[in-house]
């Protein structure tokens, strides 16, 4: 029997939504840096097996929001959850329930739909009690209709995710390609690679104010791709500190995003960055939806 479904993937910021979600798929989708919200926009990944199709909706970190992108991100976060077929919910393994993850419980008491708790980070347990206790804690709660203990960087536990998954779906269609992996255009992707470039090279408050346009796409007469990009950030200090001395900063970044924008055409790429100011864009609502956050 052939089934399929629609799977949202939740969970307050830096729990492991996008590594899972790169590694079920086997393709760097979803950017990943150890800075919270690095996910904004809802991102679909496609997973085709012989028997199943699972579509997945990698989300933002749920967060109190602080300006108007947050308001954006959590109504975004919060949106799918009577949408789908499956919410699956990430924890890892701290054994105190935070604020965050009562605050996601809270929501899921609302939400009439299937849900999975997956135990994350299984792989810095310090004893096979540890996790048991917390799996514990939660079966307490009654809210799951299955609990999973993972490691989403190890890929341990993959194949039971995805038994259960199979387990829970109904029959349906195949509704994109089996060849397909994502909705996502390629001119979305490149902006998410550079931005993943400044979050993992800058510190303190720049990366959050971080925005990215990719202006132009094209091939020149060296089937060489010519991709130029506006790096927008929030403050004029912010400029020179991207830019880094003689350029070096920007320039780490321009090598980095060229290397992984490559792999993801799979053609040779000369990539050029400038960087803007957008005062405080992330508190106005106009400058939100002019970078695409809808």
């Amino acid at each position: 029997m052939f089934k399929s479904g629609f799977i949202t993937v939740i969970g307050r910021p830096n729990v492991g939504k996008s590594t899972l979600l790169n590694g079920l798929i086997g393709e760097k989708i979803s950017i990943i840096s150890d800075k919270p919200q690095t996910t904004r926009n809802k991102i679909q990944m496609v997973l085709t097996t012989d028997n199943m199709q699972c579509v997945f909706l990698d989300t933002p970190g749920i967060q109190m929001p602080k300006n108007k992108l947050g308001d954006y991100m959590l109504s975004v976060s919060k949106s799918t959850l009577n949408e789908v077929d499956i919410v699956t919910f990430i924890v890892d393994l701290s054994e105190d329930i935070g604020k965050l993850d009562q605050y996601i419980l809270d929501i899921l008491d609302g939400v009439d739909t299937k849900t999975i708790l997956l135990v994350n980070k299984i792989d810095i347990a310090e004893s096979q009690d540890q996790i048991d206790n917390i799996i514990n804690k939660y079966k307490e709660m009654d809210k799951f209709d299955r609990i999973v203990p993972i490691s989403a960087l190890e890929k341990t536990n993959y194949d039971k995710y995805l038994e259960v998954l199979y387990e829970l779906l109904e029959e349906g269609p195949m509704y994109y390609p089996a060849d397909m992996i994502t909705d996502q255009p390629e001119r979305n992707i490149i902006a998410e690679i550079v931005r993943e470039k400044v979050l993992r090279n800058m510190f303190d408050e720049i990366p959050h104010g971080i925005a990215v346009e990719v202006m132009k796409i094209s091939e020149n007469e060296n089937e060489k791709m010519q991709i130029e990009v506006n790096l927008y950030v929030e403050q004029n200090s912010h400029k020179g500190m991207v830019i880094g001395k003689g350029g070096s900063m920007l320039k780490k970044i321009g090598i980095e995003a060229r290397r992984d924008i490559e792999n993801l055409l799979d053609a040779k790429v000369n990539l050029k960055i400038w960087v803007k100011v957008a005062k405080d864009w992330r508190k106005k609502d106009s400058r939100v939806k002019d970078f695409g956050y809808r």
